[in-house]
């Protein structure tokens, strides 16, 4: 695995809606820039062999690194990779839709929930938003929320992005009704 780059970002929200957030609300992401591992293969039918060999390695790499960064208990998660053009959505997802990538995160907070998660083929300086959720109950509405990046040299060509976001709590000031199945 070929590591350009690691960017932490992390965000605290002291006030929303004009009142102060207590406690407040910190959002961490953590991004690697690595070569895509399938650039220049043309069409590759089994993605297997480089799953194998990068997945795991960029879940220990990238799950440490968010959690310190939060410094606080995490309640929610996401995850994320966006693709040069010059590879395919699939090789992101690939990377990031295998347990031995999202199981560090999980095993690393006491995760039980499905790792949300948003892939796609952009250029450099692309934005995306990085989905979340609550760690160990989806349906609680105040963790639905995500979390806006950008890096504005990344991902070029022959990269990919792949991110892990956590926050310490749900929305800022949330307060819609508990899920029912009518909603």
């Amino acid at each position: 695995m070929e590591v350009r780059s690691i960017t932490t970002i992390l965000e605290e929200t002291l006030l929303d809606g004009g009142r102060p957030v207590d406690p407040v609300t910190r959002v961490a992401i953590v991004v690697a820039v690595i070569r895509n591992p399938w650039f220049g293969a043309g069409f590759v039918d089994d993605l297997a062999p480089g799953i194998a060999e990068n997945a795991s390695d960029l879940g220990a790499l990238l799950a440490p690194r968010v959690v310190d960064a939060l410094g606080a208990p995490v309640e929610a998660y996401g995850k994320a990779a966006i693709v040069g053009l010059g590879g395919e959505v699939e090789h992101g997802s690939a990377l990031i839709h295998t347990l031995t990538f999202g199981d560090h995160l999980r095993g690393r907070i006491g995760a039980t929930t499905l790792l949300p998660a948003v892939e796609k083929r952009a250029p450099a300086a692309a934005t995306f938003d990085i989905p979340m959720k609550h760690i160990t109950d989806a349906t609680t509405r105040s963790h639905h929320q995500s979390v806006e990046v950008r890096l504005a040299d990344a991902p070029a060509e022959d990269e990919i992005l792949v991110a892990f976001a956590v926050a310490s709590s749900g929305r800022p000031q949330a307060r819609l009704a508990p899920f029912s199945p009518a909603s």
